[in-house]
């Protein structure tokens, strides 16, 4: 139980402290951020409201573990790691590493949230 406890705080901080990254890239350098969503064709109003949901998801991750906010949460992660995955490696850029590393670190949170 204790290994999983470990595991699963580690993932998640993980997770936790990339995800306050991408955030803070979308409040603090939105020109650059606006520049990569309209290099993928994404509409630029998008970026605020995309990382407060990712700040909110990582609330739910958190505080409501057990709840049907978490599953939601992790159900959101994973689509938009996926998306942002398929974004950067069709545009061809070499970035959707970030991307990658982010769902593996939400798959070991999820099984193991579920294994505590």
């Amino acid at each position: 139980m204790k290994k999983a406890k470990i595991i699963f705080y580690v993932a998640t901080g993980l997770l936790t402290l990339l995800m306050f990254f991408s955030a803070g890239m979308y409040f603090f350098n939105h020109a650059e951020v606006a520049k990569m969503f309209t290099t993928f064709g994404y509409p630029t109003y998008i970026i605020y409201p995309y990382a407060v949901a990712k700040l909110l998801g990582l609330v739910a991750l958190w505080f409501f573990r057990g709840n049907f906010l978490n599953e939601w949460a992790y159900a959101g992660f994973f689509f938009a790691f996926i998306l942002a995955f398929f974004a950067h490696f069709m545009v061809g850029d070499g970035e959707q590493t970030g991307a990658f590393v982010a769902m593996i670190l939400l798959i070991v949170s999820y099984i193991y949230s579920k294994k505590i």
